[in-house]
């Protein structure tokens, strides 16, 4: 004999009621991936930034929950501009964002190029 609680609409109502407050209480824990980036300058190289644009963490690091250390080595003119990144370390999707936010990045005048390694701790 089959028991009267698993027959019927009573059960469909149950786990569907069940999903509806699961998906309530950690939906909204889940995709609320906290991030955070710390950026350091390895050596200064003498020259003082004076523009800065701070890297976005990626949408599919998010996602994906990938954090690390992303590692940089800039090459600046004497005019203050990024010419060249070298890229050091780290997983490509966080090296991709690093990249693009250094090569914004502008720096006071100098008597030469300057090289300047710079890393992002991209981490939750």
């Amino acid at each position: 004999m089959v028991p009267q609680l698993w027959s019927g609409r009573a059960p469909l109502t149950k786990m569907i009621l069940g999903l509806v407050l699961c998906a309530l209480f950690v939906g909204p824990q889940a995709s609320a991936f906290q991030t955070r980036i710390q950026l350091f300058e390895v050596n200064e190289g003498g020259r003082k930034i004076k523009n800065r644009i701070a890297p976005e963490y990626p949408d599919l690091a998010i996602k994906t929950r990938i954090t690390g250390v992303a590692r940089v080595q800039l090459t600046i003119t004497p005019e203050g501009t990024v010419k060249d990144v070298k890229e050091l370390g780290g997983s490509p999707v966080l090296l991709a964002a690093l990249v693009r936010a250094v090569k914004q990045w502008k720096y006071e005048p100098g008597a030469k190029d300057t090289e300047v390694e710079v890393k992002a701790n991209f981490s939750r």
